[in-house]
């Protein structure tokens, strides 16, 4: 049987768009099989980055099989703030003070270990008979999973600006839409539609055939 899969973009601590976001996905789904791909940056910027790795975390434990998050950038800079404090300013203004804030502490040496352990084993690809999926992008010219870390979490050009076929069509984030709306190219999309600046949380919806979205599914980050 063909298996859907949602892929969700950039979530940046807007747990009550999560929440309704994942019960529009359970309505369309309708009880057949799926999967979800959460494509990194769940911290940073909105006022519950806790909370949205706490609904993360709760919905592996149930079905692990069911729900794969990737790593993105911010969980790169959050790791890095906790493993060296004295530098994590660069963390700090882009969004880590809110994180701080939501797991009532003052400092990312306080983060809870088990927090910790979940982000540093995040993966940076998932793939499918059809696509790759990754939080920024890949660099043109070989197909296939970019071999750089940086690439696969921080790219923008010239992966945004090249129309290049990796082999399969690549599913994103990272890049903020700021009109609302995904961005659908012949050979990736990318569903980051800045719910945190106040646009939508956005879900593309992608079948084991076809490249290209199906459909997409969104709700507005106030509801």
């Amino acid at each position: 049987m063909n298996v859907l899969t949602y892929a969700i973009g950039d979530i940046h601590g807007c747990a009550d768009a999560l929440l309704r976001l994942l019960e529009q996905i359970n309505l369309h789904r309708a009880g057949r099989p799926a999967r979800i791909v959460c494509l990194g940056d769940y911290v940073d910027r909105g006022p519950e980055s806790a909370r949205v790795i706490e609904i993360l975390r709760h919905l592996q434990r149930d079905a692990p099989s069911a729900l794969t998050c990737l790593m993105g950038n911010h969980e790169q800079m959050m790791l890095e703030a906790y493993r060296d404090p004295h530098g994590a300013s660069t963390w700090l203004s882009n969004g880590g003070r809110q994180t701080l804030r939501s797991f009532g502490i003052t400092g990312p040496e306080a983060f809870p270990p088990d927090v910790l352990t979940w982000l540093s084993y995040l993966p940076t690809v998932h793939e499918d008979a059809a696509h790759y999926f990754v939080h920024a992008g890949f660099r043109p010219g070989r197909t296939g999973v970019d071999p750089d870390l940086w690439n696969r979490l921080w790219i923008r050009e010239p992966f945004l600006g090249t129309a290049f076929d990796f082999g399969k069509h690549v599913v994103h984030g990272h890049t903020p839409q700021l009109e609302g709306m995904p961005d659908r190219q012949p050979y990736r999309t990318n569903l980051d539609t800045g719910c945190v600046y106040g646009r939508c949380l956005t879900a593309g919806v992608f079948d084991e055939t076809q490249g290209p979205p199906i459909d997409f599914l969104q709700v507005d980050r106030d509801g």
